[in-house]
């Protein structure tokens, strides 16, 4: 096949239309189909946030999803795929020939809540998306005259995103092996194919002191709320030889019992963020020792715990970018720049732990809100009828882009380049092979 070539379809093209992109129009009028249903996905999951780990009835509303999609039995379900809330979805057209293995997308579903403010980073859309995106991946390939290509099309239901970290569960346990390429798409205030999200890593630190009465013989006591409050002045100070593109945020969670007792035990729970897993060591390293400061000056002994899994910054493909972008923008997505997009906010995922082991894209969507994530603006945002319409439409661009992987073996290629070549820079090559 020649450079720039696309994969031959049966049928040939249409009124000087390409098949390719005949197929995209049907995965979009697919998911046009499944508009009330996916909504109803969405609402049934808004309506009643659960916390990580814990999505118990979220799961059931997905896996049922699947179960049920006609025609009946047309997906293979393993729902409690490897955690008690994460699913796994498969289907593959009829008349495949098993001649090689087939190509394998994935498209990952997230649908954890966050406390006290429910869906305030829109995981419930975040499920949408994968859905539908799968949904049209599928309707497409279903009308291909001929033998149709060897394809999979895998939905994972990824939970535990806000705290945990699901994905990197998953990961460890297999369930991206295969994978060739995954999709997903998070919510924003804009549309923007890739922002840097960082890498975090999270700790708990435990202080222990010594009780005794604050007014009588307050000698006899060693203060750890003293070690907590020195800590965060400590963290605070450091500031000012923290690189621009660190951050160090964190709460007291528990600093004593009475004013009247010297508080004997204080709790912190701190994140730190670094755009690289590089460079996040080196800031850790900066904040134990303030930590550590802190119960020398106080006599208090601390203990430092760090979370179970460190959440990997989010390795770009410009390849998929492009793609992405090209299939957006036919669906009438303006995208903020390149500078904006590089240089703009952004936080921590799981996905990009994905990014380390098969390549991906996360672009972030525009709602119909300029609420910010993580306020109670934005869970109101993200269960409104009203970002249907965006939701839809990144499903639709995430689908045909992947339509585009199917049937552009050189775009493969060049997905896969990309994604060694930043390996490579991150030095990780060598540990994931």
């Amino acid at each position: 096949m020649r450079p720039g070539e696309e994969r031959p379809l049966e049928g040939g093209a249409c009124s000087g239309v390409s098949q390719l992109e005949l197929l995209k129009l049907r995965a979009a009028e697919r998911i046009d189909e499944a508009a009330e249903r996916l909504g109803a996905l969405s609402r049934a999951i808004w309506s009643e946030p659960e916390l990580a780990y814990e999505e118990h009835r979220a799961h059931g509303v997905l896996t049922r999803f699947f179960e049920r999609e006609p025609p009946a039995a047309s997906w293979a379900v393993q729902p409690h795929y490897q955690l008690a809330t994460a699913f796994r979805a498969e289907w593959e057209p009829l008349g495949v020939r098993a001649a090689r293995r087939p190509l394998q997308l994935g498209f990952l579903c997230e649908y954890d809540a966050l406390p006290g403010i429910g869906h305030a980073c829109g995981h419930n859309l975040i499920a949408e998306v994968g859905a539908a995106a799968a949904l049209g991946v599928k309707g497409a390939l279903e009308g291909l005259p001929g033998p149709p290509p060897p394809v999979k099309v895998v939905v994972l239901g990824t939970p535990a995103e806000e705290d945990g970290g699901g994905k990197i569960d998953l990961i460890e346990a297999g369930a991206f092996k295969n994978l060739d390429v995954v999709f997903m798409a998070h919510p924003s205030q804009e549309n923007a194919v890739y922002l840097p999200d960082v890498a975090e890593h999270d700790v708990i630190v435990k202080y222990y002191g010594k009780a005794s009465h604050a007014a009588a013989y307050p000698w006899e006591g060693v203060n750890a709320l003293d070690a907590a409050v020195l800590a965060y002045n400590n963290l605070s100070v450091l500031r000012q030889q923290m690189k621009p593109t660190w951050r160090v945020h964190g709460i007291i969670k528990s600093g004593g019992v009475k004013p009247n007792i010297i508080p004997s035990y204080s709790e912190l729970i701190y994140y730190f963020r670094a755009p690289t897993m590089k460079e996040l060591p080196v800031l850790t390293k900066k904040a134990e020792d303030c930590f550590r400061a802190a119960a020398l000056a106080t006599g208090c002994t601390v203990e430092i715990k760090g979370g179970a899994h460190d959440y990997y910054n989010v390795l770009p493909n410009k390849s998929l970018w492009k793609a992405y972008i090209e299939n957006g923008k036919k669906l009438g997505i303006e995208f903020i720049s390149e500078d904006a997009m590089l240089n703009g906010p952004s936080g921590s995922t799981d996905f990009g732990n994905v990014t380390f082991v098969v390549p991906g894209i996360h672009p972030y969507f525009y709602i119909g809100s300029n609420a910010l994530n993580h306020t109670e603006q934005y869970t109101e945002a993200a269960g409104s009828q009203e970002a249907q319409f965006y939701t839809l439409r990144t499903a639709k661009a995430l689908a045909m882009t992947a339509l585009d992987v199917i049937f552009k073996p050189e775009l493969l290629e060049r997905i896969k380049e990309d994604f060694k070549l930043q390996l490579q820079e991150e030095e990780f090559l060598n540990t994931i092979e």
